[in-house]
């Protein structure tokens, strides 16, 4: 049974607040080691957890959070509206405190009610590759991962399958 079936999506962001600071101390000594079987354990795990969960049950990362766009997302995007890219980000998006472009509200402005997204196949490069979990380099990404633990029910059974296995550290 996944963790998406066991707990809504409320309790997944209190579980992983709650385990916040064991999981960043865990991923401190991840980043000082730069153990080279981090990423062959992450991937097998990300394949594990991806057999017993459906993203489209869930779509939190849709719902709640906004990726970063960069220019050849928008270009990719407006051409598939065939509007101009000054176009496409008057209308969606915005550039947030860190001078990022992303989108004006959230849930996102092409997830249709059956958590199916309305640009698949021209949606920005960070949703093509979220969660991120099968990144090489992934102890480059623990900050990125940790706040996704919060968001992604994946992510977060990632590194609580990961954190079990610390002694292969």
């Amino acid at each position: 049974m996944s963790i998406l079936d066991q707990i809504s999506l409320l309790e997944l962001r209190n579980r992983a607040l709650d385990v916040k600071p064991e999981t960043k101390s865990f991923f401190d000594k991840l980043k000082k080691k730069k153990p080279k079987t981090l990423d062959t354990i992450v991937h097998k795990l990300h394949d594990e957890v991806f057999q017993e969960i459906d993203c489209l049950n869930c779509a939190n990362c849709c719902k709640s959070i906004s990726p970063t766009l960069y220019d050849k997302d928008v270009e990719r995007l407006a051409k598939h509206f065939k509007i101009k890219p000054s176009q496409f980000v008057e209308e969606y998006l915005y550039i947030d405190e860190e001078s990022d472009y992303v989108f004006r509200k959230t849930p996102c402005p092409f997830l249709l009610s059956d958590n199916y997204c309305m640009v698949y196949e021209s949606r920005p490069k960070a949703c093509r590759e979220y969660p991120h979990t099968d990144r090489k380099r992934f102890y480059q990404i623990l900050n990125l991962t940790l706040k996704n633990t919060e968001v992604c029910p994946a992510v977060y059974d990632v590194v609580e399958r990961l954190k079990e296995r610390k002694d292969e550290f």
